[in-house]
């Protein structure tokens, strides 16, 4: 148990956002997602978070396990989903698809983060799942 297992998905965001600002600005707009993922992987484990890569997020159907390939891009401390994107624009299939992993993994908060912006402050989208509201 480290000191981020205390707090909850909103107070996690925060503390996630901060290191996503430092990641972005150490990188930049223009690469790749999968850089992203994994600068920011690295960054959040060096800050002592705990950090699932490539979560994989079954459907269940009449109480059967269906693998089908969802993965979270990153889920933080078992609770937080992460969902990144290096894009002109978000759109409303990435913030479909992000509602989706909070439903589908039954948790309450995502971030979908846009890297492929000038200032990453434009490009972080806070997703609750309604469940929750």
């Amino acid at each position: 148990m480290n000191e981020y297992d205390l707090l909850d998905e909103e107070q996690l965001a925060n503390k996630v956002i901060g290191i996503a600002l430092k990641t972005h600005t150490k990188l930049g707009p223009g690469l790749l997602e999968n850089a992203y993922k994994k600068v920011f992987a690295h960054m959040l484990r060096k800050e002592g978070f705990f950090v699932e890569e490539e979560k994989e997020i079954p459907i269940f159907v009449d109480e059967i396990k269906i693998e089908v390939g969802y993965k979270i891009d990153l889920l933080v401390q078992k609770k937080l989903v992460l969902e990144l994107k290096s894009v002109e624009n978000l759109n409303d299939i990435h913030l479909a698809q992000t509602i989706n992993y909070l439903r589908l993994g039954n948790f309450k908060l995502a971030l979908l983060i846009n890297f492929n912006v000038e200032r990453l402050k434009f490009g972080i989208n806070r997703v609750i799942n309604s469940r929750f509201k």
